[in-house]
């Protein structure tokens, strides 16, 4: 028999309905559609897609984050029954909305506000936006505790975890490891990396991503961010969490407990599974994803990851450590020299060399709150660009 709350149907908003994120939460939607109502889409700036998918779903309200494409927005949805809005008060706005869960995956630091909007209202919130937690990791789960909300992780790594620890507590955890394919460049000597191209560096060898995530796997900052966002999610303590290089993407993440037993979640590196996990959380729902074949994958290989050739796990290791503003001066200047590279203004290497030298350079107090932090963020901005000019 199912129970009432299995049968009632789950109100639904997606922050950045339109990326590769919001895209597979959606496939997943269209498979059980019955089961979902979507009140709430928002996008940056592809309105085309925006809009087609708003009325495909019959949603309440379309957000275009950039408000120079309202007008085509309005014009696109003219002839249906769909409330428009543009701009970031828009997007807190929408978060305000009072649906059932909320997808987070509006890429860098302009997903923080309506994220936590959206965790104020105390419902449940998938979050697969990394850095709105490793700038304001602390300011966000202090809301989280004081609204009730739940947060769901949609990244691999940390839903993982999260379906290791079920049933298990924090207090029984020995280790908490992250594996890391080791991008695209994982034998690459420093001196083959000079020269790398923003073309090589999102071709991920095993997961299809949208680029600033690609050349975040290529410098290996993405496990570094992944580390500060753990060290949030599940704490534990920095020294019990570790990375390790597993080619294959298959093993997603492992928790060894005190009695040395390992939990290791395992699956096809295809976002819409934990997307999934997410989605029916606390029940489990069927998928139309790649099913997992072992004999044919036949071996699994792991490594120890090299900080010398891959600077950036140390630089996100060191920036929680010291804790304060460091990881957010570290994702905002991340945000910015990758940016920078993807333009071939800079090299590769110089992503990593960059955040080093704004890291040492700019110290500002501790953020209190939201406005310090975003003040922070601005700042090191500001910083960034100079020295990349």
């Amino acid at each position: 028999m199912i129970s009432q709350d299995q049968s009632r149907v789950k109100s639904v908003s997606i922050f950045g309905a339109t990326g590769s994120v919001g895209t597979s939460t959606l496939d997943l939607i269209r498979l059980e559609p019955h089961k979902y109502d979507i009140l709430v889409l928002t996008a940056n700036s592809d309105v085309e897609k925006l809009a087609s998918l708003a009325i495909e779903f019959s949603v309440k309200l379309a957000v275009i984050a950039d408000e120079r494409y309202l007008p085509a927005l309005e014009a696109a949805l003219k002839s249906y029954d769909i409330e428009v809005a543009a701009g970031a008060k828009a997007l807190v706005d929408a978060a305000k909305i009072d649906s059932d869960w909320t997808m987070a995956a509006i890429v860098g630091c302009v997903g923080l506000e309506p994220i936590l909007a959206a965790i104020e209202r105390g419902k449940t919130v998938a979050l697969a936006n990394k850095e709105s937690l490793v700038s304001a990791g602390s300011i966000m789960m202090a809301a989280v505790q004081q609204s009730g909300a739940t947060l769901l992780p949609v990244d691999s790594e940390h839903n993982a975890l999260f379906q290791c620890l079920a049933g298990g507590r924090l207090d029984q955890v020995r280790k908490l490891t992250l594996t890391a394919s080791g991008g695209p460049f994982r034998t690459f000597s420093y001196d083959q990396m000079k020269n790398v191209t923003p073309e090589q560096a999102v071709a991920h060898p095993n997961w299809s991503m949208g680029a600033k995530i690609s050349i975040d796997s290529a410098t290996m900052m993405n496990k570094g961010l992944e580390y500060i966002e753990a060290y949030h999610l599940f704490p534990i303590g920095l020294d019990k969490i570790d990375i390790l290089v597993h080619p294959q993407s298959v093993i997603h993440s492992m928790v060894e407990y005190h009695d040395r037993s390992t939990i290791a979640q395992l699956g096809s590196p295809d976002m819409r599974i934990p997307i999934a996990s997410a989605l029916a959380w606390p029940e489990r729902m069927e998928t139309q994803c790649e099913p997992l074949n072992l004999a044919h994958i036949s071996r699994l290989d792991f490594e120890v990851p090299d900080y010398e050739r891959f600077p950036a796990l140390k630089l996100a290791h060191d920036a929680i450590a010291e804790g304060g503003a460091k990881p957010a001066i570290l994702n905002a200047v991340n945000e910015v020299a990758v940016a920078a590279f993807l333009d071939k203004r800079i090299s590769f290497l110089d992503i990593a060399m960059t955040c080093d030298k704004i890291l040492n350079q700019y110290s500002p107090a501790i953020p209190e709150n939201l406005g310090d932090l975003l003040a922070v963020d601005t700042q090191a901005r500001v910083f960034t660009h100079k020295v990349i000019g």
